[in-house]
């Protein structure tokens, strides 16, 4: 008799059976603490201890991405495991040998009319071969053309697909480049968002995960395969909540183009999805001359020594500095070609910037506002009017436009509030790196600021330097520029 036995509950999640022990050993295995706990407020009032559990010790189950784990558990501890089949289910990981990486070229060329890359097809081919992935792939890399090669080979096996996605835009843009690629999606696609019809006898549904999350598993059950783009969104409990009533979809890919760096973030989407898949990385991209060069100027500002206590207390202190604003404004109105400025408070700072950008433009320049309250139709527009433009500037908040939106002819981007999320700031540089008609070379403009009170730091500051680190982790290419402020 093995130490483990193994086997699917369902397409969520695994079942192991062994003694009580061994258990224990497994939850505390599959234990992490969540960095920022002290500033949960049910950590605070001792509702919870601070730590998420992906081992279930009263049901046995863990999720089915994280076999390989569970194995690897196996092996460091010497414990014998095996498989065991039911009527339900069949073994955990059935790899599919048919799949030929010499028949995922020659299938995604046959689909579109775009040539895929080498580091597209291996893509493809390992997701199709492995029947769940996490794939680990930079914004301008292709993601949808991955995506949409995927929706080919499952709709020709006439199986029903669901892919989740973060907003309305997302929504619009990938029903916009299946056809791009040389699809009919009209007619194979059904998009899903602001009160849209949930029913439909087409074979591939496009959703924001708002409008499904609420639903009821009966709704989930006709699905087969799901795909969440960016799914570095998918650790909220709505969207777990998404993938866990998908329990019959064996077929089960995650694109995004970065994880957090937590284990727990990483661990949480491969058990959703299944193992992860790094398919390239944005300097070799910028190597093999597919995306942009791109140069960062860190411009940090220097204010009188101001002494915060709080973050808040900051955060209004900068984004009411009118010499600051006065600062971002001018730089967006220098700046050459098309210009992205992203925000995070739309009344208190986003649109006082945009204000101030709209009353001091010459000539008939383009300039847009975009926030949380502006429609997806509308969004569109904005994009598709700043692919015809060359000095357009477009400010906007960071919910909006720093995931997945897709402008080929952006030239500059502004960080004009800070943040120290990895996610977020990778993100919003993808949205710049994108090559387009005589354009390959493109600037963030990074702008942090000094406000040190003595030997301390302040809090945005010390996200600057986290954001540096990141910079140096991706090898971009940054100069820091120190630029004196009077208050």
């Amino acid at each position: 008799m093995s130490d483990l036995v193994i086997q699917k509950s369902n397409e969520v999640f695994l079942k192991v059976d062994c003694e009580p022990h061994i258990k224990y050993e497994l939850r505390d295995h599959f234990s992490f603490e969540i960095p920022n706990k002290k500033f949960m407020p049910q950590y605070r009032n001792k509702h919870w201890d601070g730590f998420i559990r992906l081992y279930d010790v009263n049901k046995g189950t863990i999720y089915a991405g994280l076999l390989d784990k569970v194995i690897g558990f196996c092996k460091n501890y010497n414990y014998s495991y095996s498989f065991e089949d039911n009527k339900y289910y069949g073994l955990p990981f059935e790899e599919n040998q048919m799949v030929s990486k010499e028949g995922v070229r020659d299938y995604m060329r046959s689909i579109s009319r775009y040539e895929p890359r080498d580091y597209q097809i291996e893509g493809v081919h390992d997701a199709l071969k492995c029947n769940r992935r996490l794939l680990i792939s930079p914004t301008a890399s292709g993601k949808s053309m991955m995506i949409y090669s995927l929706v080919r080979y499952y709709v020709a096996k006439k199986q029903n697909i669901l892919i989740v996605v973060p907003t309305t835009s997302l929504v619009e843009q990938m029903h916009k480049d299946f056809a791009d690629y040389g699809w009919d999606s009209d007619t194979y696609c059904h998009k899903i968002y602001g009160g849209k019809e949930l029913e439909t006898d087409k074979v591939v549904t496009i959703t924001t995960w708002q409008s499904v999350y609420k639903l009821d598993r009966k709704y989930f059950e006709k699905f087969n395969v799901v795909i969440g783009d960016e799914a570095h969104l998918f650790k909220s409990k709505s969207l777990i909540s998404i993938m866990t009533k998908l329990h019959h979809a064996k077929y089960r890919f995650g694109f995004t183009g970065t994880l957090d760096g937590t284990q727990t973030h990483k661990w949480v989407l491969e058990g959703l999805f299944g193992p992860s898949y790094k398919v390239t990385r944005t300097d070799e991209l910028m190597r093999q001359g597919h995306l942009s060069q791109l140069d960062i100027q860190c411009l940090v500002l220097k204010h009188n020594s101001q002494r915060f206590e709080t973050y808040e207390d900051e955060i209004q202190y900068l984004i009411g500095h009118e010499q600051r604003n006065n600062f971002i404004t001018n730089l967006s109105l220098d700046l050459k070609g098309n210009t992205l400025v992203l925000y995070s408070r739309v009344e208190s700072h986003g649109e006082i910037i945009f204000n101030m950008i709209n009353n001091r433009k010459v000539n008939d320049r383009k300039t847009f506002f975009i926030h949380g309250g502006v429609g997806a139709e509308e969004r569109e527009n904005v994009r598709s009017i700043t692919e015809r433009e060359s000095d357009a500037i477009i400010v906007a908040s960071y919910g909006t436009f720093s995931t997945g939106i897709n402008i080929k002819n952006l030239h500059n981007v502004v960080f004009a509030s800070p943040s120290k999320s990895r996610i977020r700031n990778l993100q919003s540089i993808g949205r710049v790196l994108r090559k387009g008609k005589n354009k390959t070379k493109a600037v963030l403009y990074d702008i942090a600021d000094d406000c040190n009170y003595k030997s301390r730091k302040n809090y945005t500051l010390n996200h600057f330097i986290e954001r540096i680190k990141t910079y140096n982790e991706e090898n971009f290419n940054y100069e820091i520029l120190t630029i004196n402020l009077r208050s």
